[in-house]
């Protein structure tokens, strides 16, 4: 298959996709987009795997994401699911204190403890992090925890690498984690608002990645209606737009960019 896009970030382990899953995955096939199917737990991650090891263009990311309280963080069961030889990223982990009537400090505690084990894991197993981030409504905290975390883990794991997914932050927040070696990714929010438009422009071609993250935020043409990793096409010609670059020249550093954070 002749690879044109890869979509960083999609969840097709997902129940909305329960009808016409294997449909999706032959268009995506079809229009040359290859995507990293990611988990948010122990189940989607095993999910994310068996896809992964079915179809050619797929490949996997297997974590525990930061709102997932009910799950006991199993390093074991990771790590096993991590040797597979379609896993090629560990997350989505972070940090996530957008609710604040439910984020106080030993809640903060909880998740940094289990994101610090998935970094762990990645440096040790040589495999980028995917990072869920989100801030506390009105500010960057979110963030500047994560690169405290990440700045610190990088002083035992100088190679420790990973991106930023859904990235909703500034000019600084990004380019503090281009300085420490990470790229940021967009989705198709781009299409509908002009909020990240700066960051676009601001942030070096090279260290930045087009994803989805379907099921959820259908481009401007489907808004509303259940995304899908297709969607990784406007979400790259848009960054091509707001860049004022050339759409094919952006195409191929996307490509290339997320080949070689996934070592694909």
């Amino acid at each position: 298959m002749d690879i044109r896009y890869i979509d960083a970030h999609c969840h097709l382990q997902f129940e909305q996709y329960d009808d016409d899953r294997e449909e999706i995955i032959e268009q995506m096939g079809a229009q040359g987009v290859a995507g990293v199917v990611v988990g948010c737990d122990l189940e989607s991650s095993r999910k994310a795997v068996e896809l992964a090891q079915m179809h050619e263009h797929l490949y996997a990311s297997v974590g525990v994401h930061p709102t997932d309280t009910g799950e006991f963080f199993d390093t074991d069961e990771l790590l096993a699911l991590a040797k597979h030889p379609k896993v090629v990223a560990i997350g989505e982990c972070g940090l996530d204190f957008f609710r604040p009537t439910l984020v106080d400090e030993s809640e903060k505690a909880r998740q940094k403890l289990t994101f610090s084990r998935q970094v762990v894991l990645a440096a040790e197993q040589g495999l980028p992090l995917i990072i869920h981030a989100r801030p506390s409504k009105g500010t960057m905290d979110a963030y500047h925890d994560v690169l405290e975390l990440l700045t610190e883990a990088k002083k035992t794991y100088p190679d420790l690498r990973g991106d930023v997914h859904f990235f909703v932050g500034g000019i600084s927040e990004a380019e503090a984690f281009v300085a420490i070696g990470f790229t940021v990714s967009f989705t198709a929010v781009t299409t509908f608002a002009r909020d990240y438009d700066e960051v676009i422009r601001t942030v070096p071609l090279t260290s930045i990645l087009a994803e989805t993250d379907s099921p959820y935020v259908a481009p401007l043409a489907r808004r509303g209606k259940r995304n899908d990793p297709l969607a990784v096409i406007d979400v790259a010609e848009k960054i091509a737009e707001v860049r004022g670059e050339d759409p094919e020249a952006v195409r191929i550093a996307l490509l290339a960019n997320t080949k070689s954070l996934f070592g694909l």
